[in-house]
């Protein structure tokens, strides 16, 4: 079963921010890499699902307005979340979308991405394996 893996857009410095991280927004070039990735609206997607921290929702808003579908939000794509938690999450998402952080994306895929960055991937029992690799707009 594929499934897109993305990586947040690029939402600053964690230090530079003072608040709650779970409402770090995206700066500048995040914005441009959000609005970039609906591009993948050419993708058949069914589904777009997000950690529910505000950097990963504004990272997938351009692309599920594109697509006209609603993002679900799910606390077993937020950072430090379960491995084997997000796998099962993975493993329900056949031909949709999960945008997370970079811990759970190299907990999942054994290697990290890049800000911005997608993983076409094929999630089964045993883990995910990259089918395609996507760069960072």
């Amino acid at each position: 079963m594929s499934v897109l893996l993305l990586r947040h857009a690029r939402a600053g410095e964690r230090a530079a921010w003072t608040g709650d991280d779970r409402l770090r927004p995206l700066d500048e070039r995040g914005l441009r890499q959000a609005l970039a990735l609906r591009e993948l609206a050419q993708r058949a997607i069914g589904r777009i699902v997000s950690s529910p921290y505000r950097r990963c929702v504004e990272t997938v808003e351009p692309l599920a307005e594109a697509l006209g579908i609603p993002i679900e939000l799910d606390d077993r794509l937020a950072e430090g979340a379960s491995t084997q938690l997000a796998l099962v999450l993975l493993g329900e998402l056949d031909g949709g979308l999960a945008c997370t952080h970079g811990d759970v994306i190299e907990a999942v895929l054994g290697y990290g991405l890049r800000k911005g960055a997608v993983a076409v991937t094929d999630v089964g029992p045993d883990g995910a394996v990259v089918l395609e690799a996507l760069p960072a707009p």
